[in-house]
């Protein structure tokens, strides 16, 4: 590796890992907006879809027109996945916990190996299998527990169904490879919208809240997807995976730390079950992928 690769190497590293940072702003976002949950959707995709397009149209320039013209099936699916994933992932920190929720989405990568084997008939190997099942074990222990300590079933419905939308648009992103990420994360922001926007309530949102969903939709999503898709190309999938992996511990870190938003007892212990099957998995996938270009996250 020359010294420049090098250099791109750890630019690439940065950008992604900074990436998983501001993603992991979600909870914090979602628990300090006192507006109602359909408007917060409704407004941060207005943002977030203006924001990425911007992006998009200064990164590609005089090609960005013609990219956007070209966009068929394969990227307007991907889009209807992404909405899908956005809505329902903001309403599960909404009606769970953000502990809850990431916990659950922690499993996604698992999921995308069956809905990819079912779909693109891509195989899964034996790790995949295996951590597989012992995060499937950390997710059962959690949402069994009738303590009364966790969030609501319906926010936990709502995080397992976004973990699926996310499997679903993993699956699609890696069939259809020449599918630009940024102008289907823009449409799909603005179908978040569309999709929201008879439900809106304007009269619950006040200067502080307009100024926090202005900086969830810039800062959470906008940049945080501009970064990853700019650090992703110099880095490898598994070292790409590994690092977006951090949202999912920083994610309610932020919110027990900040918010005082405690994790129940089993969330901590399922949470801690589904972390060590992740991250177990990205460490074996780091050591036998090495070099391989970073897909789309799947987060």
């Amino acid at each position: 590796m020359t010294l420049d690769d090098q250099k791109q190497h750890r630019a690439g590293l940065f950008y992604v890992g900074v990436s998983a940072l501001l993603w992991s702003l979600s909870g914090l976002f979602m628990l300090s907006i006192k507006a109602d949950l359909l408007t917060i959707v409704c407004l941060r995709g207005v943002v977030s879809g203006t924001s990425i397009l911007l992006i998009f149209f200064y990164v590609e320039k005089e090609r960005a027109l013609p990219i956007l013209l070209a966009m068929r099936g394969p990227t307007l699916a991907a889009a209807a996945l992404a909405a899908a994933s956005m809505i329902s992932g903001l309403s599960a920190i909404h009606y769970a916990s953000a502990a809850e929720a990431m916990v659950i989405y922690a499993t996604a990568p698992f999921m995308t190996a069956g809905i990819a084997f079912l779909f693109i008939r891509e195989k899964a190997s034996w790790t995949t299998l295996v951590a597989s099942f012992i995060a499937c074990c950390g997710v059962m222990f959690m949402v069994t527990d009738n303590s009364g300590d966790g969030g609501s079933l319906l926010g936990k419905s709502l995080a397992i169904f976004m973990s699926l939308t996310v499997a679903g648009l993993a699956t699609v992103m890696r069939h259809y490879r020449n599918i630009q990420m940024l102008p289907a994360m823009a449409a799909a922001s603005f179908l978040c919208s569309l999709s929201t926007v008879w439900f809106v309530d304007l009269a619950s949102v006040t200067g502080a809240d307009l100024g926090l969903i202005t900086l969830f939709g810039v800062v959470q999503n906008a940049c945080g997807l501009a970064l990853y898709v700019v650090g992703s190309r110099r880095i490898s999938a598994a070292s790409a995976s590994l690092l977006t992996a951090l949202e999912v511990p920083l994610t309610p870190l932020w919110t027990w730390v900040f918010m005082n938003d405690e994790p129940s007892y089993a969330t901590l212990v399922g949470g801690s079950i589904v972390m060590v099957a992740l991250f177990g998995h990205i460490v074996v996938e780091v050591r036998s992928s090495r070099g391989q270009p970073a897909l789309a996250p799947v987060s």
